[in-house]
């Protein structure tokens, strides 16, 4: 997650993320499942600009049409919180330009709260390191102590047991946004819980080591059986990706995004034109409902 300070500003750039591996471990008394995750950030960012507001209010500015810029927000519920641990009293208007799909389980929620945490913590100077701004991430989502310990990760519990991981070469992907969002929660509701979970011991053990091909064959995400109950489009889409003939596909988080992994940036373009029909324009993320979206992306450094 990179930052800059400005004279009067400080900007963010939040990451998405793609989960190589997804295992379900346990449904706990909590309603949440403990899982074993393999998360990688990926170069398609929302970007966040923080001034701050002599009203002393928190003010969000998005333009996307499907997003809500009041109190639920999580960018705002994420100010909220800062500001009741601190006693912080300064305020701040926060521009959001939102480029990561909506509902599409690629973590767009948790990176803007994550990259809010670190935009504010520097805006109003409060002095957090990374570990405790990660620390009170864990209160606002799953996945947003992520993205202060990327590019890659082995996350369990709920996914805020955040463990770095080195990858021993760059990741080629293309992302596919299908015109749609899926609930993470609907999704949830559908999972079946193995009797025997897979560890994922040999795709960390490829991720290391900058084996691709081995990471590809190691692909796996026990949410995309029950998305493509919900969403059968998921399952069409997948053997299209896989058609291509990448290194592995899969969706990634709870849906509806999935990706095909490529074994360099060559491969990646070619698979890319061949989702576009031969075409030689480069597409950007739009909300559900705006069409396929295929976009190449590559792991943060």
């Amino acid at each position: 997650m990179l930052n800059e300070r400005h004279a009067d500003a400080v900007v963010v750039w939040a990451p998405a993320k793609v989960n190589l591996f997804l295992e379900v471990l346990a449904k706990r008394a909590d309603g949440y499942h403990d899982l074993a995750t393999l998360m990688v950030a990926v170069s398609l960012y929302d970007t966040l600009e923080f001034k701050e507001d002599p009203s002393g209010e928190v003010r969000l500015h998005c333009a996307h049409p499907n997003l809500s810029t009041g109190p639920d927000n999580l960018v705002c519920r994420t100010a909220v919180l800062l500001r009741q641990r601190t006693g912080c009293t300064k305020g701040a208007a926060i521009r959001l330009v939102k480029r990561i799909p909506l509902a599409a389980g690629l973590a767009g929620g948790s990176t803007d709260a994550a990259a809010t945490l670190a935009g504010l913590n520097r805006l109003w100077r409060l002095g957090f390191g990374r570990e405790e701004l990660a620390a009170l991430g864990t209160e606002l989502g799953s996945d947003v102590a992520f993205f202060f310990a990327t590019p890659a990760a082995w996350c369990t519990g709920r996914g805020e047991q955040v463990t770095p991981l080195r990858l021993g070469r760059p990741l080629w992907l293309v992302l596919v946004q299908p015109p749609f969002g899926l609930s993470t929660a609907e999704v949830y509701r559908h999972v079946t819980v193995p009797g025997q979970p897979l560890t994922g011991q040999e795709i960390r053990r490829a991720a290391k080591t900058g084996d691709v091909t081995e990471v590809g064959r190691q692909l796996h995400n026990r949410l995309q059986p029950p998305a493509e109950q919900l969403r059968p489009e998921i399952a069409a889409w997948y053997v299209r990706l896989q058609h291509q003939g990448p290194a592995g596909a899969l969706m990634s988080g709870s849906g509806s995004s999935l990706f095909a992994l490529c074994r360099d940036q060559r491969e990646a373009l070619r698979i890319a034109r061949g989702l576009r029909g031969g075409r030689q324009e480069r597409f950007s993320p739009g909300p559900p409902g705006s069409g396929l979206v295929a976009t190449i992306v590559r792991s943060c450094s």
